[in-house]
């Protein structure tokens, strides 16, 4: 009986240890993400971090004038975009990176919406009703998440402030979790 009570324990250790191996970090954040302060530069740029770290860990998040933006480092690439999903506040720092037609996109770990890295334009997969056999399609929502532009200089990654002249739909989350330190908060 003690056998089997030690069996059971063995395979609910191998279990938990598994599932945290599963839902570990997908990204590493750099210390000017986790502190929440960023050096900004005479120009206005805001330094993110080293380029070889970025390149290393493919993503990265941190504070921009407040407000959570993911750098990510994709064949060949920076992209930077509020972290925060423009349809329900999603981490997308956490989300997978797809090609969509020729066009990387990230996906949304939440509810799956697409989002291409180079514009920030929602995609969305649908069909014409009126064709004899339709196929689906990819077709874009529109710019729905704010990017942000990214400069290499010497060895490291600057990204812009926002121009908060113009609006996106990602703006409501940015603004929402804008402040509260809240990097890592998943649903």
């Amino acid at each position: 009986m003690l056998d089997l009570i030690i069996l059971s324990l063995h395979f609910f250790v191998c279990f938990l240890i598994s599932v945290a191996i599963w839902r570990g970090p997908k990204d590493v954040d750099l210390c000017s993400s986790s502190t929440g302060t960023v050096e900004m530069e005479p120009d206005g740029l805001i330094l993110i971090g080293k380029e070889d770290d970025i390149k290393k860990s493919q993503r990265v998040t941190a504070k921009v004038n407040g407000r959570e933006v993911v750098v990510f480092y994709h064949e060949g690439k920076f992209h930077a975009m509020d972290s925060r999903c423009y349809h329900e506040g999603g981490p997308l720092r956490l989300g997978e990176i797809e090609d969509i037609n020729g066009q990387a996109c990230i996906v949304c770990p939440w509810h799956k919406y697409k989002i291409t890295l180079e514009t920030g334009e929602g995609l969305y997969e649908g069909i014409n009703p009126l064709e004899p056999s339709p196929t689906p399609q990819w077709q874009s929502k529109g710019v729905k998440q704010r990017i942000h532009k990214v400069t290499i200089d010497n060895g490291n990654v600057y990204v812009s402030p926002p121009d908060l002249s113009v609006s996106f739909d990602s703006d409501y989350f940015a603004d929402k979790y804008k402040n509260s330190g809240d990097l890592a908060m998943e649903k």
